[in-house]
């Protein structure tokens, strides 16, 4: 049985990871990405309101392309042309004066960011996080929180894979070894 899960607004951030428009397109399970985008507004609505911090978190290139990771792999690049705006950030999450938007360059989010910096010199100490692709961008930056001293709580349906079993594993194999996994009511509650 999961132990209760109590959290302190101001030393929580909210992480969601790649709300935006190219990303939110895709065919995602076991949530669809109009679910996840919506459980991700009330989450971050409700952060907000109880004082903590939003970490909006978008991946992007240049327009030449040069910055993007492109070693040779067994499988090709999720996507390899990009439509004009496909990495801007959903206006339904509610860009707040307050919030920090970090734009990554590969999967995770800390790696060549400010994210480490500016969460440590704001106190947190707990990641909240969220977002599209569960075994993408969101494993890929917990594993980094993780080692970098962070705890970590998952929202399992503010989040989706690409496929259901993707999702599925990194839900009930890999966040469980590193964090705790709730649900967005869970979560709405826990905030004290």
């Amino acid at each position: 049985m999961a132990d209760a899960l109590r959290l302190d607004p101001k030393q929580t951030a909210l992480v969601l990871i790649d709300l935006q428009k190219g990303i939110l397109q895709r065919q995602t399970a076991p949530h669809s990405a109009s679910e996840v985008l919506a459980r991700s507004a009330r989450l971050a609505e409700r952060f907000r309101a109880a004082g903590g911090l939003v970490v909006l978190v978008n991946v992007s290139y240049s327009s030449d392309g040069r910055d993007r990771l492109l070693q040779p792999t067994d499988a090709p690049p999720l996507a390899s042309a990009f439509e004009p705006g496909w990495d801007e950030l959903s206006p339904a999450l509610g860009l707040d004066s307050r919030d920090i938007a970090i734009t990554k360059r590969q999967w995770g989010a800390f790696y060549g960011t400010q994210l480490d910096l500016q969460l440590r010199r704001r106190g947190i100490k707990t990641i909240v996080i969220a977002g599209i692709a569960t075994n993408f961008g969101v494993e890929s930056t917990a594993r980094d929180a993780f080692e970098r001293g962070y705890a970590l709580v998952f929202v399992e349906d503010a989040m989706a894979g690409l496929t259901e079993g993707a999702h599925a594993f990194a839900i009930s194999s890999i966040f469980p070894r590193i964090g705790r996994v709730r649900s967005t009511d869970e979560l709405l509650k826990s905030l004290i």
